[in-house]
Order: structure tokens, then C-alpha cells, then sequence
């Protein structure tokens, strides 16, 4: 009797192995994955679904732009005055070759760094402000993969300098924006991701409103201006590649 009590464990020994056995309940099983060969066979812990990376940041390769403006090949530089920084051109911006120099720029929305970012971004702006769509319309074409490469990045600063700079190549001249309805299924599915990215701040204060920085409503901005500029069929095909979108013009 008094071997037995003996070799019976205490109390705080069966605490400690009821508390092993809750803190590893896979200990000794076997881990597999969900719907494979070893997911029907017993005593098996199966593993969850990996992370599908949707909004996950893809690193952007070196651009065209970054090799031209080392080569010195951009007739521009940079001018510091009282409003902040500006691109001064050596030549008349309604000069250049568009169909050169329009894509290249494009190809610099990727960046991130100083000063090809600056560059790149405000040498797009001053091009297509004096553009027109007679020099634009023609290079269209040209501008969609670099535009689909800079949202594929899916870098928060890069797909928003991208949306802004959408916005306003649709509003840049006559016909651009139903120009750019063909090409709805290379763009829009970016943005189909990221169209509902917004952040819920509560009664706080939003600064990225300000900023023009909230991916989700940029996005929205896009659509819309798409539409306005887009003709007839701009719509439909919003609709098609983005199914929550919402007309701004029927409604």
C-alpha cells in the first residue's frame, strides 16, 4: 500500500503534464497540409492557408529613367527657389520628342529615392500640363506599361503619386481619357485591390486626407475621373474589372 502511494504522481506533477499537454496540443502529431495525402491520416495537425501577399510591397527593378538621367541624357536640373524645389528645362517643354521622353518619365514613377523620384514625378506633371492631347494621345500606348509597373510595385507612395498622375493624364486633352478605356483591363486591376484600403481613424484626425495620401480614396478619385473623361463605354468597363464601383454620373 505504501508503494503504491509512493509511485502515484503529486499533485503538482499532474498540474504541470495537464498544463504541457494544453500549451503543445500538436505535440507528437504529425503537421501537414490542409487537402494533402497526410491531412487523412490520423493524429494529424493541419497547418493554415499561406498568406496571400495581395498587399505586399514587390521590389521595383532599376528603371530607364535612373541609367538616361545618369547619362545625362535629360535636358533638365534641378532649381531651388523660395516655393521648394522645381525642374528647370534648358529647353521649351513643347519642343521635346513625347514620344522619347514621355515614357521615360513614366518608367521613373517607380522610384524612391532623391532626386530620380522628384524628377521623374514632376517632369511628368510639367510635360503633360504643356502637352495638350495632340502631343500625349499619340504615346498612350507607351504609357501603360510603365503605369502598370508602378502600381504593380504596390509601394503606398509610388501607386499614389501613380493615381494622382492618372487623374491627370485623363484630364490632359481632348480623346486621352477614351484613349486609355482599352487598356482599363492592364490598369484597373490594381486598383480593384486596393479600392476599399482605407484607414478607420475613428474620431480621430486623418492628415493623409489632407496630404491627398489615402490610397482608397485616390483610387475613388481615379475611377470617377476616368468616367467623366472616359465616353460612353468608360463605365461598363470600370465595372467590369472594379464590381463595387459605383457610377458617378447616373446616380
Amino acid at each position: 500500500m505504501a508503494a503504491a502511494t509512493a509511485t502515484r504522481p503529486g499533485a503538482k506533477e499532474r498540474h504541470r503534464r495537464k498544463t504541457s499537454e494544453q500549451e503543445s496540443p500538436t505535440k507528437g502529431k504529425i503537421v501537414a497540409e490542409g487537402f494533402s495525402t497526410k491531412s487523412r491520416m490520423k493524429n494529424v495537425s493541419l497547418t493554415g492557408p499561406p498568406v496571400a501577399g495581395a498587399f505586399k510591397e514587390r521590389p521595383a527593378k532599376p528603371t530607364d529613367f535612373r541609367r538616361f538621367y545618369e547619362r545625362g541624357d535629360f535636358p533638365i536640373a534641378l532649381e531651388h527657389d523660395t516655393k521648394g524645389n522645381k525642374i528647370a528645362w534648358k529647353v521649351e517643354i513643347e519642343k521635346l520628342d513625347y514620344h522619347n521622353y514621355l515614357p521615360l518619365f513614366f518608367d521613373g514613377l517607380c522610384e524612391t529615392t532623391h532626386p530620380y523620384e522628384f524628377f521623374a514625378r514632376q517632369g511628368v506633371h510639367d510635360m503633360m500640363e504643356h502637352g495638350g492631347g495632340a502631343k500625349i494621345l499619340p504615346v498612350i500606348p507607351q504609357l501603360i506599361i510603365p503605369t502598370k509597373n508602378a502600381l504593380n510595385t504596390r509601394n503606398h507612395r509610388v501607386v499614389c503619386t501613380t493615381l494622382k498622375v492618372l487623374q491627370h493624364l485623363v484630364a490632359s486633352g481632348e480623346m486621352v481619357g477614351e484613349a486609355l478605356v482599352p487598356y482599363y483591363r492592364q490598369i484597373l486591376p490594381i486598383l480593384n485591390i486596393f479600392k476599399n484600403k482605407n484607414l478607420n481613424s475613428g474620431d480621430g484626425i486623418d492628415y493623409s486626407q489632407q496630404k491627398r495620401e489615402n490610397v482608397g480614396d485616390l483610387i475613388q478619385e481615379t475611377l470617377e475621373a476616368f468616367e467623366k473623361h472616359g465616353g460612353p463605354d468608360a463605365f461598363i468597363n470600370i465595372k467590369y474589372m472594379v464590381p463595387t464601383y459605383e457610377s458617378c454620373l447616373l446616380n
